[in-house]
């Protein structure tokens, strides 16, 4: 057991490493050599963890993918309205991505690299916006006339600029920026009598997620 614990941690090292690598000098540039002296290992034992670059990439794309998963899993709660468990999601990503290197970076990565169709996280998070909003609509709290599609459109396009300038300045990605965005598109998305009731700010919850 002690022996399998130990290789976990070194692949979890690795994996940070290497996102930590892909973050600083994108993932053409990044070297295998640096990523194991950073994590603490030779280069044989990174590549009895790793076959080569591409698939030490998708597992932090992967690691990645989890982490927006499960903050959307902390975040929603089945008793609260859907446009405010989107806004609440909003905020958690934004604190993931300005908090865990490997968030950003497989983001990040997920932009660069082709990996195909399996794995898109900018893609998971258009999913996530685009169900909510139409959870929205069965809820009858959004306002009518309200185009879905052109709203997931500027939602996902938004908070993927706010990902991608966050890079260079995290107060991109901060809970005043945030909180801002929502202030303007609450009154725009929210029915009559819906938009008191909703808090730009977020609200934590933790129950299952529909994302």
């Amino acid at each position: 057991m002690r022996k399998q614990e130990r290789a976990a941690r070194t692949r979890q090292g690795l994996i940070r490493a290497a996102a930590q690598a892909f973050a600083q000098r994108g993932y053409v540039q990044a070297r295998l050599t640096d990523i194991s002296a950073s994590a603490g290992v030779s280069p044989g034992a990174l590549h009895f963890h790793f076959e080569n670059k591409a698939a030490l990439a998708a597992a932090v794309e992967a690691e990645a993918s989890a982490a927006l998963r499960g903050v959307a899993r902390d975040v929603y709660h089945g008793r609260q309205l859907a446009l405010q468990t989107l806004t609440d999601v909003t905020h958690a990503l934004a604190e993931l991505l300005r908090e865990d290197v490997v968030a950003r970076s497989g983001f990040q990565l997920s932009c660069q690299r082709a990996l195909g169709p399996e794995l898109n996280l900018r893609q998971e998070w258009q999913g996530c916006v685009q169900h909510l909003l139409a959870l929205a609509a069965s809820e009858g709290t959004l306002a009518e006339g309200v185009a879905q599609q052109d709203m997931v459109t500027t939602i996902v396009g938004a908070t993927i600029g706010f990902e991608v300038l966050g890079r260079d300045n995290p107060e991109w990605l901060s809970r005043q920026t945030i909180t801002g965005f929502w202030r303007a598109m609450q009154p725009r998305l929210a029915a009559p009598g819906v938009l008191g009731r909703l808090d730009p700010e977020g609200r934590q919850q933790t129950e299952p997620s529909v994302c």
